[in-house]
């Protein structure tokens, strides 16, 4: 009521059910738990509007609108409307993402009237804009899949995320960082499991009889000497008794 527009359907959904959400998850590092991931959406007393007031308590201190850069005006190509920070748009904060820039509720039509269309928008450090989502559903969903890892709002810009934050992109989110890849080799990513291979019976290889080693010729004839032998001899006792 006070700023004259309705929530979306779907964020209204969600503050009917809880207001807010904000989980957090950390990593061990020599048996001490380090806070990596950080997932929020504000409270309804904490959604805050941007760029109406001053940033400073000085007088005549400069506000958003003000410092805000047009040069770089919408309707290039396929490019989104820029949300403005003066009364054009109504920019609602969602979450402060840990001071590393501010994901807003946009609604870009807010004159003459407050227009019921919202969309996502990520504002980084450098007051640029970055496009994010159409709807909060699919908002909220973005940030379950990146598991709130640092500065994942950072992969939706032309500069991507930091060296560091890449690391543990590449330890806990391998496909999300490689996303370029994952559109030009759709089966890169996937599992090739061949069920022929993996369940095949294993052949098992005959045990070779070791046969005795051969005679030289001749060891064979002395023995067939000896045997002669023994056997006229034989012979000769027999015929004495």
């Amino acid at each position: 009521q006070k700023n004259s527009c309705v929530l979306p359907e779907d964020l209204k959904n969600f503050y009917l059910m809880t207001d807010g959400f904000q989980m957090t998850w950390s990593v061990k590092t020599d048996d001490t738990p380090m806070p990596l991931g950080s997932m929020v959406i504000n409270s309804v007393s904490k959604l805050c509007r941007l760029g109406g007031s001053s940033m400073y308590t000085l007088p005549s201190a400069p506000t958003l609108a003000d410092l805000e850069d047009d040069t770089d005006e919408e309707g290039n190509g396929d490019k989104p409307e820029k949300p403005h920070f003066d009364s054009r748009s109504l920019i609602f904060e969602l979450d402060p993402c840990n001071g590393n820039g501010k994901v807003c509720l946009v609604y870009k039509h807010a004159e003459p009237v407050v227009s019921p269309d919202t969309e996502i928008w990520f504002l980084d450090r450098a007051l640029y804009w970055h496009f994010l989502t159409k709807t909060f559903t699919a908002y909220y969903r973005l940030l379950i899949t990146h598991l709130g890892l640092p500065q994942w709002q950072y992969a939706f810009t032309s500069y991507g995320v930091s060296p560091q934050a890449k690391q543990w992109f590449n330890m806990y989110k391998p496909i999300t960082i490689n996303t370029a890849l994952l559109s030009e080799e759709a089966d890169s990513f996937v599992n090739k499991l061949d069920p022929n291979k993996v369940f095949k019976s294993k052949n098992k290889t005959p045990v070779l009889k070791k046969k005795p080693p051969s005679q030289p010729p001749g060891s064979q004839k002395s023995h067939t000497n000896m045997t002669s032998a023994k056997t006229s001899s034989l012979a000769g006792n027999s015929s004495r008794k």
